[in-house]
């Protein structure tokens, strides 16, 4: 008998913004027709807990982690923002911050964010790819840099989690990252990002996760599911997600929504509503774990 997933819910991947502060400028780009993420007018408005908590309100979510939004300036600040908002519906409770890794403050970064109890971890972003369009960083090499090295390292140190953005381009340099640190607990970000929907794009994806997953220490978030799969359905959500679980298990896999940016291709109600019935053919206790355990687990809540 298949059941549908209603027990508690942790969003293990979102954002908040108020624009106001002036703090998100690649939300409202000067020249829209160069930006690797299309779709940004549709989201660039404020969005905070409160508007978290209407979207969400459905799904019986007990609490989130919010994952850092690319905050210009000082990354800190952003925490020191997340720390001023409301916790009372439990939206925001963890934090996944910033920092300039590879760059010459980023010690000093870490070291402030690990000072903060909600903060589990830091982003990378190694997601290069051959079109220029499609890049959120220039170096393909970058996840190989010294420096971006070290810095990486020093979460181990901190006892802080890697969240990480990629390509199925820097599956290799991700595998390599995983295995120099074998303490460091990795976390990919929205799937590995199946960005190229062809059969040879898609393939380049399969094996990339495939390879990665051979590392205990990473962990993937099957967040944002609609993204780079504009005619999405059920059935191709499905294909992607369940390729997810079948490289890194039950135990090493959440469902996550990356809203407001995933609003680009689906509702909140459609992505929880989309990995529920894909969950479905999971028993109750893989099903909890998918939605809820692990990612209480892996962002210490």
């Amino acid at each position: 008998m298949r059941h549908m997933y209603s027990g508690p819910v942790i969003d293990p991947h979102h954002h908040l913004w108020d624009l106001s502060m002036g703090k998100h400028p690649w939300l409202l780009p000067s020249d829209p027709t160069v930006q690797a993420l299309p779709g940004l007018e549709q989201i660039a408005h404020d969005y905070l807990p409160a508007d978290y908590s209407r979207d969400a309100s459905k799904h019986n979510v007990v609490a989130t982690v919010h994952i850092e939004a690319l905050w210009a300036g000082d990354p800190v600040g952003e925490t020191r923002w997340l720390e001023t908002l409301d916790k009372s519906n439990g939206v925001a409770v963890r934090y996944v911050g910033g920092a300039s890794l590879g760059q010459e403050n980023a010690l000093s970064v870490i070291a402030e964010q690990a000072s903060f109890d909600r903060v589990t971890g830091i982003r990378g972003i190694l997601s290069w790819h051959p079109d220029p369009k499609k890049c959120f960083v220039t170096d393909p090499e970058l996840g190989r840099n010294a420096a971006w090295r070290r810095d990486v390292a020093a979460l181990q140190s901190h006892g802080l989690n890697l969240e990480l953005m990629m390509y199925p381009y820097q599956a290799e340099i991700v595998r390599e990252i995983a295995s120099d640190l074998p303490g460091l607990q990795i976390i990919i970000n929205h799937c590995g990002s199946p960005i190229d929907r062809d059969a040879e794009g898609m393939q380049r994806w399969r094996d990339g996760l495939k390879l990665i997953a051979t590392c205990p220490n990473i962990a993937i978030k099957i967040s944002n599911p609609g993204a780079y799969d504009h005619d999405w359905t059920l059935e191709s959500v499905r294909d992607v997600a369940l390729h997810c679980i079948d490289c890194f298990g039950t135990e090493r896999s959440m469902f996550g929504t990356d809203y407001p940016v995933s609003r680009i291709q689906m509702s909140y109600d459609q992505i929880y509503d989309t990995f529920k019935a894909i969950a479905a053919s999971f028993d109750l206790e893989e099903q909890a774990a998918l939605f809820h355990d692990n990612a209480k687990r892996f962002y210490r809540l």
